[in-house]
């Protein structure tokens, strides 16, 4: 059979770094992991072609080629997948989907054909075994977990890597916390598998090998899950591959305590890891215990960010409003931590409840639910649920919080703190011709058509005298504030 592989596009969001990439010249952040590990799966004789519609146009003569269809999305993409369901189904396409969106929401697909849901090292051997005899049926799910030892490696040759600022790969999956708002363990599992040393060193082999020396994401939702095995296993290994190499620098997301062991941010900075995006959520007590996320409680929030920035690793920070026991004054205290930390990067959302976690299920008794779908991007300024506080308030208070933090002269002033506290990395990135051209693009568009110039050159000079080193990281994080400037007024305000 010939295989289609679709990945949906991305909507116009925080996440999606759109107005970035053009600085780049890129098409797409990151390529679509999970479906070029199910082309792994696939029989070997079969072709297989791979179109992500966030770097090419989905044509008709791939649809013509094609016998079936595999789809794969996140919540965030369900319109551009409904539409390219659509799509195949007019063409007689056979539709084949899974992924999260799907595995929550499978009922709502009535132009797919067969659903395989949950982890597909589990679900779609049986699928595939049945659509060999021609008795497939619509709905392939499992309520285990696969062990990552069986999980492929990616197919990486269906990519155009040039396509792509960033390539990813998967080391863990699952979860040891539970926070009421997250989705993941009901996903996922909150018993944390991993896949061995070995296995990943194979995976950036094959990267390297074809030649990419740009960033790599562990997409892992808590990379940290198993802090002995990081120690004496894969950092090492990490680090000794890194002998010879150069680029190739990793980010990934933790947990706050990571900021707890020295060690652990010094091998991860040692191995090339340089940036981890961790949930903060709110600097209030009272609302982290609410949303049971205990292990951000009774902490110095403030200085483990900064202990994490004096380590090298920069903090890419996720905080939610919203909460029952939020607080008018909540707003302000919000832009005060995230100006004091000194984090750039700041995700800051309304409280969604995705089905499947507590928080949607004591909502749902409460009859606290808005009738809207839930949209997979907590930083839109939607909600599904009705607040404590008045609707109106809350977002109010939202718009407050993303007109302070990323106006042009309080970004660059957090800018400018992170920059003061920022470790210098050791490990340093491969210079490719796409960072050339975002330093003169930035130039034109930041400093000299922007309406940030003056806070553009001033950043620039003073990083010269002060930590020349981190040049490049202050033309970076400019050109982030950019897109999430343009990101707020079409989107949010």
């Amino acid at each position: 059979m010939n295989i289609l592989l679709i990945y949906p596009e991305f909507p116009d969001t925080f996440w999606s770094f759109k107005h970035a990439l053009k600085f780049v010249g890129k098409r797409a952040a990151l390529p679509p992991l999970g479906l070029l590990t199910v082309a792994a799966q696939l029989p070997p004789e079969w072709p297989v072609r791979l179109v992500d519609t966030n770097a090419q146009k989905l044509k008709e003569k791939d649809l013509k080629w094609a016998d079936c269809a595999f789809i794969s999305a996140m919540t965030v993409q369900r319109e551009p997948a409904r539409r390219i369901a659509a799509r195949l189904k007019a063409a007689g396409v056979r539709v084949v989907a899974g992924g999260p969106l799907f595995t929550s929401e499978h009922e709502q697909f009535e132009d797919v054909d067969h659903f395989v849901l949950n982890e597909a090292e589990l679900t779609l051997p049986p699928f595939l075994e049945d659509l060999a005899r021609g008795r497939a049926k619509r709905v392939y799910s499992s309520g285990e977990f696969a062990e990552m030892e069986n999980s492929p490696p990616p197919r990486w040759e269906l990519l155009n890597l040039k396509r792509y600022a960033s390539m990813s790969i998967q080391f863990s999956r699952g979860c040891p916390f539970n926070c009421d708002f997250c989705n993941i363990t009901a996903l996922l599992g909150k018993r944390f598998r991993i896949k061995s040393s070995r296995q990943i060193i194979a995976e950036l082999d094959v990267l390297y090998d074809r030649g990419w020396r740009g960033d790599v994401f562990f997409v892992d939702d808590n990379f940290i899950g198993n802090k002995q095995f990081l120690k004496i296993d894969l950092l090492p290994a990490l680090i000794d591959w890194r002998k010879g190499k150069s680029g190739n620098i990793f980010f990934t997301e933790a947990s706050i305590n990571l900021a707890d062991d020295q060690e652990l941010m010094d091998m991860m900075a040692a191995a090339g890891f340089s940036k981890v995006f961790i949930g903060i959520e709110t600097p209030d007590n009272v609302c982290l215990a609410e949303c049971g996320k205990g292990q951000n409680e009774e902490r110095d929030l403030v200085e483990d960010v900064k202990r994490l920035h004096r380590s090298g690793l920069q903090v890419q920070g996720g905080f939610i409003v919203g909460f029952d026991h939020d607080q008018p004054s909540i707003f302000q205290r919000q832009i005060d931590f995230i100006q004091k930390t000194g984090i750039v990067t700041a995700m800051v959302g309304l409280l969604q409840a995705p089905a499947g976690t507590r928080l949607y299920e004591r909502l749902k008794k409460e009859g606290r639910l808005r009738d809207e779908d839930f949209s997979g991007d907590n930083v839109d300024g939607t909600t599904n649920i009705i607040p404590t506080m008045s609707l109106d308030a809350l977002k109010t208070g939202y718009r407050q919080i993303l007109d302070h933090i990323y106006s042009p002269e309080h970004f660059y002033r957090r800018l400018r703190t992170f920059l003061t506290e920022y470790k210098t990395p050791s490990v340093r990135g491969h210079l490719e011709f796409s960072h050339i051209l975002a330093l003169a693009r930035s130039f034109y568009r930041l400093g000299i058509i922007g309406r940030e110039r003056f806070h553009y050159w001033k950043l620039l000079i003073w990083t010269q005298f002060h930590c020349p080193r981190l040049l490049p990281e202050a033309v970076i994080l400019s050109i982030y504030g950019y897109h999430f400037r343009r990101v707020c007024r079409a989107h949010v305000r």
